[in-house]
């Protein structure tokens, strides 16, 4: 079971290697298996990214609220107004390029829209979902 496990694993990250994968998104998907992640799933991401939640300042927002579903275009901040290049490593070659600059922006973006961090889990399946883009 555990070699049919590490099998699906591989295959899920061999499939963001095929889809704009990154030396930074591959070390931190790494990273993220090492937390116990054992596979992705790029389709909840897809879900959660539009799912809207209360902010803490009582408003409705998810990561579409900035960013928006067409994640080859740029998005804006919805309290600044600051544009937010596109999200799509084929329009933006610089996504996911730093591990540092991935992982201050998932710390900072998930606590601005679920008021919380993300886990491992959230964190290696929105990289996935983003990286298909």
């Amino acid at each position: 079971m555990k070699r049919l496990n590490a099998l699906l694993l591989l295959l899920s990250l061999t499939v963001v290697a095929t889809a704009q994968a990154t030396p930074a998104s591959d070390a931190l998907l790494a990273q993220y298996k090492a937390a116990g992640v054992s596979k992705t799933d790029a389709a909840k991401a897809k879900s959660d990214w539009s799912k809207e939640v209360k902010g803490d300042d009582g408003e409705m927002m998810s990561c579409s609220s900035c960013h928006g579903t067409d994640l080859s275009k740029s998005g804006k901040h919805h309290k600044t107004h600051k544009v937010i290049e596109a999200m799509s490593t084929k329009v933006n070659a610089e996504r996911f390029t730093d591990e540092k600059k991935i992982e201050k922006w998932f710390k900072r973006n998930c606590k601005d829209v679920w008021s919380r961090e993300c886990t491992a889990q959230e964190k290696a399946d929105f990289l996935t979902f983003l990286l298909a883009q």
